[in-house]
């Protein structure tokens, strides 16, 4: 302090760039010892010497923060994260490692970075984490989870294509992973290359999600509370047409195959339709409209507790979620058929300080979904709009028609002499209900002990947990009374009520059991560990671990399931860095699996990284301030994956006979009265079956600039062999009666991961900026297929993605029916003016399956996942947005699934208003319209698989955006709050894409139900 200069109180508040507060700052006055810390609620109060001093803002992974004062005697400050702090500490295998000393691929995501207005965390990390392809085929409650795969699909067949996801060390399913609330983790890492994923053996070869959650700290008990409430509905669904061109074009679809042909609609009924005729004598359905709400409110609450001493700390949170769906309920009535899922999650990690040396962690969570919707699921209520007649009967008549009923009368009519009738698919939806339970309890014992006292540097862990599951289902319903409209013979225009299905109908609700699913699993680990640094210039590290997984079936049907499911191994690491410049990691797992022979239960899979911390040369320190990071990264490994074929084949080096097979039954006597099952082989012994296995090279680059910017790019390519595969090619001369596989299929996988960031702070404001970008595509090397001549190569897999897209190639509709004389033969029923046009691939004259192709247009899997935004901040506003974006991926659409007007049973298909507005017809030969010439039935010769029906499935779409304000202490803390944001977000707000039929995200899905887009305001309160 310079003599003459006055001292006085400097006070404030810190916030992270969320608003909340952030305890335990240091804050002092630079170029002196004066200091303090934040408290509890983030305040601070410090001495000042002069208006002319600089305070300086530092903590543990944020930026430091350098403020004049400029005279004023209140400051508050907002930190931002450390994106370039080599010191962070990032989740890896069995452990953590500071960002500087890593050498392999792992992407750490910062868990508000996967907020969002949603109960399911995995429909938030499309676009977000570089790496990382993800896709949403399903809004619906319950069913909604979004696929995610770390550098796309390498492999194929029905064995395990999704990564590994650890939860604090603890096997999880993606319901686990979705029910996770952003509020409890503490880390969130995705491990993507062989030196990253190599200790986890013969289950890492599809990546690894590791996630850590949040730990006590000591101190007093802090609780932080947030309440959401959402309106949720459709981002875009298909649309169908009104009901007078329906019949209309009914009509043109029977004469335009059949001049002769009867109409299914007279003109009569399509005049009084469009006069607006007794709606119960002139049907006017739209199910979409009769089904389907606008919109439906969703509810979200959690709460989260910790503190503690020295000996024991303590994190404590519960959640609670309401989801419901957008149906419509009938009024009325005790059956409320929408969907309502309920899922609660309750967690609660304590560590306990038995020692000096010794710290024990017990960590407990339950996950609890209660579920109820209709019969089906909601996607089969949005495919049954699109399958019943919207003209034929009224969804339901009103109880004036037959005051007598003491039921529902559904509306319905006749479609043929045995007393069959149509689906109405409002009586389908709301006249019952199914509901499912599900209820996971986890519970892990760690225990971690600091062998310091032996060797310095040396410590020592053991984990152990079980894991219970169980799950039931059911469904009750009652049998609807249907009823059809007939006019009376006088002139009044009434009508009266028949009875349809009078002996079927009830009045009660039945009870169907269904599923009832119960395991455990239990796991064991242990683990030593060393890590020193000797002469402050050689790090060396080394880590041996063991685990034994136990997993046990409940309610197995056969005695093969219900054998315990284990797998058991060794794996370890070891590091070692000079001057923190040059860096070395060797990992290995040696792995055993109970599905293979003796000879191959036991896997190796070894993996070694280098990296160059370029940017602590001293021939770069000059250029610091421009280049403040750059890594250069190599690494190369094995991994393997023994989740192969199908999960109830176990043993593939066991024979599997059944003795007593009615299939297989023959009959004796004299009049073959008498029969007995015979004999049969479901699955041959082959003792060579073994794991899949993963090369993988990543060769990488973190390079950060101005301390401000940070770039991380990553490239790779995998070898994925042994892939289980059917054998094809086996002489029917061998009398086998059951499939034969082996490890044949070759597949290879190859791509770019880039991930940007870019921190800014302005004086009272900042600004963060990120993106990222994901390129993986696939290749299939070795196939079971024939070897087809070079002038058939076409019909081959190999050199296509493993996602390909097979089929014909249309080159346009017929002109006419002589266009059709004078083409080639196409071998798919009949053949008209305005059907597909096919190419000959092979030049025979023909069109047959010989001329289908391999590789049509991208996979269905997107190649490309992309993302991109920014948060700013000013004051105690802050607004933030983001955009996701997929790209190299088609759409299939079923033209079996929205051909109109065809009947299949009780059904009969709608009319889409595409097809109604673009078709070929006499009046219109548009060689190019979506849809081919009308009929009343399945065209066989249209509905092959062709490039006819892809569409391009990139699209680009905002998907969250936020706005919030933080209100400041003042006035808060005389009601003991010590933070509150008030906020408003949103998710799938809206969407860029060349595809209008529904919302491209859905993929082929599209007739299900919607992705969802979201409205939401919070309040987030810490006490």
């Amino acid at each position: 302090m310079s003599p003459g200069q006055t001292v006085f109180k400097v006070t404030g508040k810190v916030l992270d760039s969320k608003g909340q507060a952030m305890p335990g700052v240091t804050v002092m006055i630079k170029n002196t010892s004066t200091g303090t810390t934040t408290t509890a609620s983030g305040d601070y109060v410090i001495t000042a010497g002069g208006g002319t001093d600089t305070l300086l803002f530092s903590y543990i992974g944020y930026q430091r923060q350098i403020i004049p004062l400029a005279g004023r005697h209140s400051v508050q400050v907002t930190m931002l994260e450390n994106k370039n702090d080599l010191n962070d500490v990032v989740v890896v295998a069995y452990g953590q490692q500071k960002k500087g000393s890593m050498v392999s691929a792992i992407t750490s995501v910062n868990p508000k970075e996967i907020k969002g207005p949603t109960s399911n965390l995995t429909t938030m990390l499309a676009g977000r984490i570089s790496g990382l392809v993800s896709y949403q085929r399903s809004g619906e409650p319950g069913a909604d989870n979004a696929s995610f795969f770390i550098r796309g699909i390498t492999s194929f067949g029905s064995g395990k294509l999704d990564p590994l996801i650890l939860i604090d060390g603890m096997e999880s399913a993606a319901i686990e992973l979705a029910r996770l609330q952003p509020d409890d983790i503490a880390g969130f890492s995705v491990l993507k290359d062989a030196a990253a994923a190599s200790l986890y053996g013969a289950r890492g070869a599809n990546g690894v999600i590791l996630v850590t959650t949040k730990t006590g700290k000591a101190g007093n008990t802090k609780m932080n509370i947030r309440l959401e409430n959402s309106i949720s509905s459709n981002t875009r669904n298909f649309r169908l047409t009104d009901n007078i061109t329906y019949m209309q074009l009914a009509n043109e679809a029977a004469l335009t195959r059949n001049p002769l042909a009867p109409l299914p609609y007279s003109q009569h009924k399509i005049d009084g339709t469009i006069a607006g005729g007794d709606p119960y004598l002139y049907p006017d359905n739209n199910w979409i409209d009769a089904l389907i709400k606008k919109y439906t409110n969703n509810q979200r609450f959690n709460i989260n507790l910790t503190g503690g001493g020295n000996k024991a700390q303590y994190y404590v949170g519960a959640t609670v979620n309401q989801d419901k769906g957008i149906l419509k309920t009938q009024r009325g009535t005790e059956v409320n058929n929408n969907i309502r899922l309920r899922s609660y999650e309750v967690r609660s990690n304590v560590n306990l300080k038995l020692t000096n040396t010794t710290e024990a962690i017990i960590r407990t969570t339950g996950n609890f979904d209660d579920y109820t919707g209709p019969i089906g699921g909601g996607a089969e209520v949005f495919k049954s709009t699109l399958n019943a007649n919207p003209v034929l009967f009224p969804a339901i008549f009103p109880a004036s028609a037959l005051p007598t009923a003491r039921h529902p009368m559904f509306g319905n009519a006749s479609r043929g002499s045995n007393g069959e009738i149509y689906t109405n698919p409002y009586a389908s939806m709301v006249s019952g209900f199914q509901q499912y339970n599900t209820s996971v309890l986890n519970v892990q014992v760690e225990i971690k002990q600091d062998l310091d006292f032996i060797l310095p540097g040396l410590s020592a862990r053991a984990m152990a947990y079980t894991k219970r599951y169980s799950y039931f289902s059911l469904s009750r319903q009652y049998t609807p009374f249907f009823y059809a409209a007939n006019p009376v013979a006088d002139k009044s225009g009434g009508y009266t009520l028949s009875l349809l299905n009078e002996s079927t109908g009830t009045e009660y609700l039945n009870y169907k059991p269904g599923d009832k699913i119960v395991n455990t699993t239990t796991y064991a680990e242990a683990a030593i560990n060393y890590n020193r640094t000797f002469n402050e210039l050689h790090n060396v590290g080394g880590l041996l671990i063991g685990i034994r997984r136990n997993y046990l079936n409940g309610n197995a049907g056969d005695l093969q399931a219900s054998l315990p499911f284990r797998n058991q191994g060794i794996s370890g690491r070891f590091t070692y860095a000079y001057d923190n410049r040059y860096l070395f990691e060797g990992n290995f797992g040696y792995n055993g699996s109970e599905r293979f022979a003796k000879k191959n239960r036991f896997g190796f899979f070894p993996s070694i990284g280098l990296a160059w911390n370029a940017g602590n040369e001293k021939f770069l320190q000059p250029w610091n301030d421009v280049v403040s990071k750059l890594k250069l990264r190599a690494t190369w490994g094995l991994v393997g994956n023994d989740q192969i074929g199908n999960a109830n084949d176990r043993f593939f080096y066991l024979s599997n006979v059944k003795l007593s097979d009615d299939l297989f039954s023959a009959a004796f006597g004299e009049n073959f009265a008498y029969s007995r099952p015979g004999v049969s082989v479901a699955r041959y012994p082959n003792e060579g079956i073994t794991w899949e296995k993963s090369k993988k090279i990543n060769v990488g680059m973190d390079l950060g600039l101005w301390n401000a910017l940070n770039i991380t790019i990553d490239a790779y390519q995998e070898r994925r062999s042994n892939i289980l595969m059917a054998r094809a090619y086996i002489p029917t001369t061998l009398g086998l009666t059951a499939p034969v596989a082996a490890n044949v299929g070759v597949a290879q996988g190859r791509g770019i991961d880039v991930s940007m960031d870019y921190n800014k702070t302005f004086n009272k404001a900042w600004l963060q900026m990120r993106g990222t970008f994901t390129y993986a595509a696939s290749k299939l090397l070795v196939n079971e297929e024939p070897e087809y001549p070079a002038n058939m190569q076409y019909l081959s897999r190999v050199g296509h993605s493993l996602g390909q897209v097979y089929g014909l190639i249309a080159e346009r509709l017929f002109v006419d029916d002589e266009d059709v004389k004078n083409s080639p033969r196409q071998h798919f029923g009949e053949v008209r003016g305005g059907d597909i046009k096919y190419r000959d691939m092979n030049g025979d004259g023909q069109i047959t399956t010989l001329d289908m192709v391999n590789g049509l247009a991208h996979p269905v899997t997107p190649e490309v996942i992309y993302g991109f935004g920014f948060s700013f901040g000013y004051k105690n506003f802050d607004i933030s947005t983001f955009f996701q974006g997929s790209a190299r991926s088609s759409i299939a659409i079923s033209p079996e699934a929205i051909s109109p007007f065809v009947a299949d049973g009780p059904n009969q298909h709608g009319l889409l208003d595409v097809i109604a507005n673009d078709h070929w017809s006499e009046d219109n030969r548009n060689l190019y319209a979506f849809w081919p010439r009308l009929g009343l039935t399945q065209n066989e010769n249209n509905n092959q698989p062709s490039s006819w029906w892809i569409r391009n499935g990139a699209f680009l779409r905002m998907k969250s955006a936020e706005i919030g304000y933080n209100i400041g202490d003042k006035g808060l803390k005389r009601y003991h709050i010590a933070g509150l944001r008030i906020y408003a977000n949103g998710s799938n707000l809206f969407l860029v894409s060349a595809f209008k039929l529904w919302d491209p995200e859905q993929g082929g899905n599209g007739l299900g139900y919607p992705v969802q887009r979201v409205f939401n305001i919070g309040l987030n309160v810490q006490l």
